[in-house]
């Protein structure tokens, strides 16, 4: 079976390529690329480590779509390509700096502890949220750090909400704050990160959710901008949770 795989380094900057190279049949991808590293090309790069698709450490693209290594099987001819909106160092390993500055910049982390008396039920509301493994296949899929890199993004947004939603945090309202500017109205709901998501999770709903708190804690809707703003003698049909309503209510 043949594996097609973007190579670079950026050390040699002119060694942009694509290699072919022939696996066995059967094997995940992370299989195939440790494959390759161990009988036939030693100086092929790239990032594992639980091998159980919980560590998050393998994404990749496989034919332009997000994926984790170890838990996608190699298809004939599958081209392999590091993850997009991060700086290659070698072949499919990538420049990760973003990801603390971005979970810093939301204050996605305990504040102050509430004194409201917590139950198991009121845990199951930060579970999925909790789930994410920071693979940054969602960064990788966002189209909007083609045009602004300093948008918090869907990852961490997603930990934002985490916080948000739990009940032990009693100072909600500095993470709201944080998310407002190049955050959560700077998204476009296309949906990418939700789909990629390997976790399952919904970044685009949680960004909806974490719009729908910023407007209830004295926010500016900015997605009215658009529409040149809010007019109540004027039915446009917008729905301000982030979609259109074709019925107008």
């Amino acid at each position: 079976m043949k594996i097609n795989i973007k190579r670079f380094s950026s050390e040699n900057p002119n060694s942009n390529s694509i290699e072919q190279f022939d696996v066995k049949h059967n094997n995940t991808i992370l299989e195939s690329l440790q494959e390759i590293k161990n009988r036939q090309d030693h100086t092929l790069s790239f990032r594992c480590g639980c091998k159980t698709g919980v560590c998050g450490s393998c994404a990749i693209r496989v034919n332009g779509v997000e994926k984790l290594a170890c838990k996608t099987h190699l298809n004939e001819g599958d081209l392999i390509e590091p993850i997009k909106n991060s700086e290659v160092i070698k072949d499919l390993v990538v420049d990760l700096s973003h990801e603390e500055k971005f979970l810093k910049n939301t204050q996605a982390f305990l504040h102050k502890n509430s004194e409201e008396i917590i139950n198991s039920n009121d845990e199951k509301q930060i579970d999925r949220q909790s789930n994410c493994i920071l693979c940054q296949n969602c960064f990788s899929s966002c189209p909007v750090y083609e045009v602004n890199k300093e948008f918090l993004g869907p990852y961490a947004l997603t930990r934002a909400l985490r916080y948000v939603d739990d009940k032990k945090e009693a100072d909600k309202g500095s993470i709201i704050a944080s998310i407002q500017d190049n955050g959560v109205w700077d998204c476009t709901l296309c949906g990418n990160c939700t789909l990629v998501c390997p976790q399952f999770i919904d970044p685009k709903t949680d960004i909806m959710n974490l719009r729908m708190k910023s407007v209830q804690n004295g926010y500016e809707d900015k997605s009215l901008q658009a529409f040149g703003g809010f007019d109540n003698s004027f039915d446009t049909g917008f729905d301000p949770s982030g979609g259109f309503n074709p019925n107008g209510f």
